[in-house]
């Protein structure tokens, strides 16, 4: 029987300090036969010139690069999708290095494992201060809770979800493709569906994705807030939630706030420190324990720990706001228009 088709899907923009390593590491791949589907979302940084001068030269690999007007990382992968001829589709992202055998061991996975995705755990790495420390935090339990894919397993196993998986393209035409609504979070979306649906993940700890998250705090900022922020409309188009960790940070904001009225109220800091104070010990903690491979970053630990958990909390309850007002606004309509409410 002939192996299956794979293609290797790639949503990038504004990737030019690591996309030569990503996407060398997607050319470099021992499993054949493959073809790449590269959609850049309109580079201002070069990004493209890069990908054309890196797959001019390549041979036994089809390589197309297609451009997204809409720029957002969904639609990129669902234009990857409808271009793709894989029957397993792998999505790799453009700051995202793979070993020359991953390709290999996630189909050999889907067929030894008869699931439909699979995939393996991801290592943060980063240059410069800010960028390793905020590398040790998204790899640590404090900073993520039991994340598999990211603090890793003793065991391969299913799981709720993972990055960059190797899909059966089957599950597309089943569960359709990525929301084009959920700017962040599409991926996790989407792997709550197939979960909903019966079927299984499965994650292999000794494969690794090499993974070069943010690189500054600000930019750690704007990404959790975005986790926080779609979030809340996933939990509203999937009726669920994938894990109770993601409750964490909006329940910590939510006592912050409360700890601030109720000090406010009594002209005291007892209340505050109640709520602050076990959160900074135990921060502190968890970052001399995570940084010790890094002890330079340890400083800058408990603030990215700071930032994941306060942007995700703040972008939640924006998010509720904002989405339950469309929701609303939405019901309204349809009630003006007659249609049946379910």
């Amino acid at each position: 029987m002939n192996p299956p088709r794979v293609t290797v899907i790639m949503p990038v923009r504004n990737e030019a300090a690591t996309i030569e390593r990503s996407l060398r590491g997607v050319l470099d791949q021992t499993y054949r036969p493959l073809e790449i589907v590269v959609v850049d979302g309109i580079s201002e940084d070069g990004t493209r010139a890069r990908i054309e001068t890196l797959t001019g030269d390549a041979r036994d690999v089809s390589v197309r690069v297609l451009t997204n007007e809409r720029r957002t990382t969904p639609t990129s992968l669902n234009l990857a999708l409808e271009a793709a001829t894989g029957d397993v589709i792998v999505r790799v992202d453009g700051h995202a290095e793979i070993e020359p055998d991953y390709v290999e061991r996630c189909v050999r996975l889907l067929e030894e494992q008869d699931v439909a995705c699979a995939g393996g755990r991801i290592v943060n790495v980063g240059e410069g201060l800010q960028a390793r420390a905020i590398a040790i935090a998204q790899s640590s339990r404090f900073g993520v809770g039991d994340s598999s894919f990211r603090v890793g397993r003793r065991s391969p196993g299913s799981v709720e979800t993972l990055a960059f998986g190797a899909y059966r393209r089957g599950v597309f035409e089943r569960y359709g493709n990525f929301d084009e609504e959920l700017v962040r979070t599409q991926d996790g979306e989407f792997n709550f569906r197939l979960v909903q649906g019966g079927d299984v993940l499965w994650m292999d700890p000794s494969i690794v994705v090499t993974y070069r998250g943010r690189s500054s705090l600000r930019e750690l900022w704007r990404q959790y807030y975005g986790y926080g922020f779609y979030k809340v409309r996933m939990i509203q188009k999937r009726h669920g939630l994938a894990a109770k960790r993601q409750l964490v940070p909006p329940v910590f904001v939510a006592a912050l706030v409360a700890a601030i009225v109720v000090a406010g109220v009594l002209r005291s800091w007892v209340p505050l420190a109640v709520v602050v104070g076990p959160y900074v010990a135990a921060s502190l903690v968890a970052s001399a324990i995570a940084a010790r491979r890094d002890p330079a970053a340890f400083p800058l630990v408990p603030v990215a720990y700071g930032a994941m958990h306060l942007a995700w909390g703040i972008g939640f309850f924006v998010g509720l706001r904002r989405w339950s007002f469309a929701r609303a606004t939405a019901r309204r309509t349809d009630e003006r228009r007659g249609l049946r409410l379910h």
